[in-house]
């Protein structure tokens, strides 16, 4: 997965999460949510907000899906409504059903005539930023729910609740949700015994064209949560570097996604003149899956797993 505008499409935009209101809106919330839980057991009418601040109402549960982005296909096979997916996009390649399902999008463009004669009970959309191609599928009478690009964990976990809600899963997407904090609190109970983090450097895209991932990005709060230093920390968002800027912050660690190169590791450690790096020195180079790092969605526990379990393998015995 090289990088381009398929491959980050999924950090594209940030969802600005409300502040909490007071707690008797927080009672109220929760009466209200109960309500609309028994409505749609007794397939009542019943309404769910999507990131657009659209007010989307169902008659009753859907039971066709089309989704338009894999990290919400990820979560609907985990909220267990997986199968009732009839249409994803060409990247959609977790879990192994989920490739067995019909292409209808790549990361960008959808086939709106096959979606149509498909004609699902709700299609997820999943940005806020293609309003053409959302009105297009309104226009023609389908229901649409959009999911705007998870930026942080707290999207993410919104965007389950959000799911399991418009599926009538709403106890399975607290589930989901709690066994993921769960999983990142394992980690960091294991990391919190260490003195100092350790510096890594996370290449997202490999030589002549170095980027790497800084501060406001989905692979810094993995970083983060695994309690590992980003070297680039100090910059935001998706950063071009040199190799001389690698060279000189000298990382003690050097983590890559690119999975789709033969011998990616081997190839970094090979590079001219990265033999002063320490990570290089030490053979500390890791490769680790570019999906499980990049897809906001329900494997984000695992990803600060993974990041932990590299950086420091010794806790993990």
């Amino acid at each position: 997965m090289k990088f381009n505008n398929k491959w980050v499409v999924a950090f594209a935009a940030t969802l600005l999460l409300a502040a909490c209101g007071s707690d008797e809106e927080k009672t109220d919330g929760n009466a209200e949510k109960e309500t609309q839980t028994a409505s749609k057991n007794e397939g009542a009418p019943y309404t769910v907000v999507d990131d657009r601040g659209v007010e989307v109402t169902f008659d009753e549960v859907p039971e066709t899906i089309i989704s338009l982005q894999p990290s919400n296909t990820e979560i609907l096979f985990e909220l267990g409504v997986g199968e009732q997916i009839v249409g994803a996009t060409e990247y959609d390649t977790y879990p192994e059903a989920a490739q067995k399902i019909e292409r209808v999008s790549t990361s960008t463009v959808i086939n709106a005539e096959r979606i149509l004669e498909l004609d699902p009970d709700v299609v997820i959309a999943y940005t806020i930023g293609e309003e053409a191609q959302i009105a297009q599928l309104e226009d023609a009478g389908l229901k649409v729910f959009v999911i705007a690009s998870a930026a942080t964990f707290d999207d993410v976990y919104s965007d389950i609740i959000q799911l399991s809600e418009v599926m009538g899963v709403d106890d399975k997407g607290e589930k989901v949700v709690a066994d993921i904090k769960a999983q990142i609190e394992t980690v960091q109970e294991k990391t919190a015994t260490l003195d100092t983090k350790k510096k890594a450097y996370y290449e997202v895209s490999p030589a002549p064209n170095l980027w790497t991932t800084g501060s406001s990005t989905f692979q810094q709060e993995i970083m983060d949560h695994a309690n590992v230093e980003n070297i680039f920390a100090d910059q935001k968002s998706w950063i071009s570097v040199t190799e001389e800027d690698i060279i000189t912050r000298n990382p003690e660690i050097i983590i890559t996604p690119a999975t789709y190169m033969e011998n990616a590791v081997e190839e970094i450690l090979g590079r001219t003149g990265w033999e002063k790096i320490q990570a290089v020195t030490d053979k500390a180079v890791y490769l680790v899956d570019g999906d499980i790092m990049s897809r906001p969605g329900p494997r984000i526990g695992e990803a600060v797993e993974i990041m932990a379990q590299s950086v420091y393998p010794e806790l993990f015995k």
